[in-house]
């Protein structure tokens, strides 16, 4: 999910506090109140989210655990990208969006080397532009997948992205359009594994427009996510990643300094002390297999784990 760097008004590394990692595995701010920024969410807080079920997902329990919390909340799902939602969270069109660690990273700097959770929270804290932070990541995490089907990887003997070098001009890529341009996509494939594909075709974000073109043979690739029931439920094959070219993705706020205050903090906190990939990944399934609305899906869970009454 490598996105553009679009955006500047770095932080000087001076201002930045210290990051530590807590015992649950969550990263969190040595000062807490040093970096709310004098904030407040007394007025609301609008979370927006991207494209696709996990997020819209992950942004109605943000929703929740607020609303919980006292926090007048509305959500506008499904608004885009990140080339779209970051620019938004900016602008002050929204206020908060869930994110993914390495993914946001590589986004705004892809140049960017840190590989593991506490490393990449500094480093975000630090290539953030001036005005947005990101809150405490949590337990669950969700990755990119390069997706091929179980004949497919007989036929070529396909195991991990390196293998695909061996094919080169012979395979065809099915993602999301802005995988074209991204680092963990056509051109991180290119350049770590040296990967050149027959055709990219554009479809949507782990969606069913890319699923169904994996099941009918219209591509050999995919990029799906990780925590995408489909994958197991449909016998598809993993590749692999020998060469770290896809960071890790631990879910991760994404909040304007604006509304940053403790309330806001503490409720998202509390959130992602709770919420594991497993449990993450039976929401999605609940949404894509079961049918069932995002919002519901979120409130029921919510409820169940004592964030909501």
């Amino acid at each position: 999910m490598n996105r553009r760097m679009i955006l500047g008004g770095l932080f000087a590394a001076a201002t930045v506090p210290a990051l530590t990692a807590c015992a649950s595995g969550i990263t969190s701010l040595d000062n807490e109140g040093a970096t709310s920024g004098g904030g407040s969410s007394k007025d609301g807080v609008t979370i927006g989210t991207a494209n696709f079920t996990e997020n819209q997902v992950l942004g109605y329990l943000y929703a929740a655990v607020l609303s919980a919390a006292g926090v007048k909340v509305k959500v506008r799902p499904n608004l885009g990208t990140r080339e779209i939602v970051i620019p938004a969270l900016r602008s002050g069109d929204i206020d908060l969006l869930p994110e993914y660690q390495g993914a946001l990273l590589n986004y705004l700097d892809p140049k960017a080397t840190a590989a593991e959770e506490g490393a990449m929270q500094n480093a975000l804290t630090l290539a953030l532009p001036s005005g947005l932070q990101v809150l405490p990541y949590g337990l669950a995490e969700d990755s990119d997948a390069f997706v091929v089907t179980r004949e497919t990887a007989k036929k070529y003997a396909l195991t991990s992205l390196a293998d695909l070098k061996k094919q080169n001009g012979r395979l065809v890529l099915g993602a999301a359009p802005e995988v074209k341009k991204r680092q963990v996509g056509v051109i991180g494939l290119k350049d770590v594994y040296g990967v050149d594909f027959k055709e990219f075709k554009s479809l949507d974000s782990d969606g069913p427009l890319v699923k169904g073109a994996l099941k009918k043979g219209d591509v050999d690739v995919a990029n799906l996510f990780t925590t995408d029931t489909d994958i197991e439920a449909n016998d598809w094959v993993v590749l692999t990643d020998p060469e770290n070219l896809i960071p890790s993705q631990h879910i991760v706020p994404l909040i304007a300094d604006r509304k940053a205050d403790s309330t806001v903090r503490k409720a998202l906190a509390k959130l992602g002390n709770i919420l594991t990939t497993a449990q993450l990944t039976e929401l999605n399934r609940q949404v894509d297999k079961d049918k069932k609305d995002p919002e519901d899906v979120a409130n029921a869970y919510a409820k169940q784990h004592g964030l909501t009454k």
